[in-house]
């Protein structure tokens, strides 16, 4: 059977190495992202150019499916984040723009697709960022909590609903990525490399949740039983 994979971010970081993974195990992948130029040398089967904060995404996207012929999986890894100590609201404005309203059109568009195919996988980046409110990243820590309860409630739609759509919450913690760079020293960075195999595990395996990896399981574990009145405390 052949299976096609779109991924949405895919012109570097973990979507870029999700995507090389998924054409080495045999998959039709058509990629996308507002960088085309990085898009070309994956040499995938179908390329389009998608910004998710525009309205014009969801068209685009309808396009890279019909070009690949369908899609089975919809793998999403776009996103942005940065510290924000002082509450800039250009910074605070845009993450809302990225993770919360292009997350929902590009996840909803997928969805609506799967429903009327009958079937299919999504699967997308959040982060552990989502379990607590953190003070240097405001709306990227909400934003992320956001996408966690966003995919819950999908799922539990998709079951009443009688569908047969499959979802996957991948919830890295601190990835060397372009996300990440800059002056800031991050504890217990992880690979992109590493992770792309955890998520492709992850999806193979049909995992709800995968939270990356074991040591960040443990410690979110951990941050969720710190009482509300000693986490804002902290000085993160």
């Amino acid at each position: 059977m052949n299976k096609r994979a779109i991924v949405i971010g895919a012109s570097s970081g973990i979507g870029r190495e999700v995507a090389m993974l998924l054409m080495n195990e045999g998959w039709t992948v058509g990629v996308a992202a507002r960088r085309v130029d990085k898009l070309e040398e994956l040499h995938a089967t179908a390329v389009e150019q998608i910004d998710v904060t525009q309205k014009e995404a969801t068209e685009r996207l309808q396009s890279l499916i019909s070009r690949l012929g369908g899609m089975d999986l919809f793998f999403y890894a776009s996103g942005i984040g940065k510290q924000n100590r002082e509450l800039k609201e250009d910074i605070e404005l845009a993450t809302l723009e990225t993770n919360g309203v292009g997350f929902t059109r590009m996840i909803g568009e997928a969805y609506r697709y799967f429903a009327e195919q009958g079937y299919g996988h999504i699967a997308a980046i959040t982060s552990i960022a989502g379990t607590k409110g953190l003070g240097p990243a405001p709306s990227y820590s909400a934003t992320k909590a956001m996408q966690n309860v966003y995919l819950q409630a999908l799922e539990q739609q998709t079951n009443a609903r009688g569908l047969k759509i499959r979802f996957t919450d991948i919830r890295p913690g601190f990835v060397d990525t372009a996300l990440l760079s800059g002056d800031f020293h991050y504890p217990m960075m992880l690979k992109p490399e590493r992770v792309a195999k955890e998520i492709l595990s992850a999806i193979n395996h049909r995992q709800h949740i995968r939270v990356i990896d074991w040591k960040y399981s443990i410690l979110t574990a951990l941050w969720r039983r710190i009482p509300r009145c000693l986490w804002r405390r902290l000085r993160l």
